[in-house]
């Protein structure tokens, strides 16, 4: 399906209409068909928007084809579903998925451990290049601490907080969409629990929420309470990952033996369920 051009950039439809509405939109961290047949299937039976996410690794593993299977399973959704990159982390990856035709529809273009001044000129360079090829564009100001399947490690890296002022600097990118370091971690939260800042988070939305959608990565572990007041800061789009995957680990471990459509039927029903869950807590549930 031809991709539409950035004024009707499927990503920021589904996004804008959720600041709108005062909801968050799942995105959901796909390694595989099933995962992306689960979220399109999820988004369908909760007649919710989504997000099927792919990371660096999907193009690494398999080339264009994962990438063309799940761009082809959104867009074909009843209603609306967009394809998105997420931690692109060098530039030639950025490039090489946006030049996939009628592909991505937004790419998460993650300089962020490079230092800021690098960052920032990387970012407006690769942020004009997927424009021009009608996709919209997300970048991480600060540094999100941790690490998560699938994505370069940074996890040596130390986080580094994102303030209104850098927040700015990278609107001044282009970017559509802005993914703030907020006390929020990529993959395991650790002894010290989840400490989020949500004043910090509130100042970002208040000095640049008007311009980009605020997306919340490393989410996880939240509940529903916290989702909440994450969308009232401002969040619109809210990554998850584990809490997807590991219902369909848990059902390859359980159905071991079992015939393998067998297996792969039912982890794909379990993250369907687990997907449906994460669209009523969000309120998307109902919107499309």
């Amino acid at each position: 399906m031809p991709r539409p051009p950035l004024s009707e950039n499927r990503s920021m439809s589904i996004l804008n209409a959720a600041k709108a509405g005062g909801y968050a939109v799942p995105g959901m961290c796909c390694y595989n068909i099933e995962a992306v047949i689960a979220t399109v299937r999820a988004a369908e039976a909760a007649r919710s928007p989504a997000m099927v996410l792919l990371f660096p690794w999907a193009i690494e593993y398999a080339g264009n084809s994962l990438v063309r299977a799940a761009a082809d399973a959104a867009h074909s959704a009843s209603v609306p579903v967009s394809l998105h990159l997420d931690h692109a982390q060098t530039p030639e990856l950025v490039r090489r998925a946006a030049d996939i035709e009628d592909a991505f529809d937004s790419i998460m273009c993650d300089m962020s451990h490079y230092e800021k001044e690098e960052n920032l000129q990387l970012t407006t360079e690769l942020v004009q290049y997927c424009h021009e090829r009608g996709i919209a564009t997300e970048a991480e100001p600060g540094r999100i601490e941790g690490g998560e399947d699938g994505v370069a490690e940074t996890v040596d890296l130390e986080g580094v907080l994102t303030t209104p002022e850098q927040a700015e600097e990278f609107v001044a990118t282009g970017i559509e969409m802005l993914a703030p370091a907020f006390g929020n971690v990529h993959g395991e939260y650790g002894p010290r629990g989840i400490r989020l800042e949500y004043d910090r988070l509130e100042s970002i939305n208040k000095a640049v929420g008007d311009r980009v959608r605020l997306v919340l990565h490393g989410a996880d572990p939240f509940d529903e309470a916290i989702f909440r007041k994450c969308i009232d800061a401002g969040v619109t789009k809210i990554n998850i990952n584990k809490g997807m995957n590991n219902h369909y680990a848990d059902a390859q471990e359980e159905l071991r033996g079992k015939p393998l459509t067998t297996v792969i039927e039912a982890g794909t029903k379990r993250m369907q369920v687990a997907i449906e869950k994460y669209m009523h807590w969000l309120g998307s549930a109902g919107k499309a």
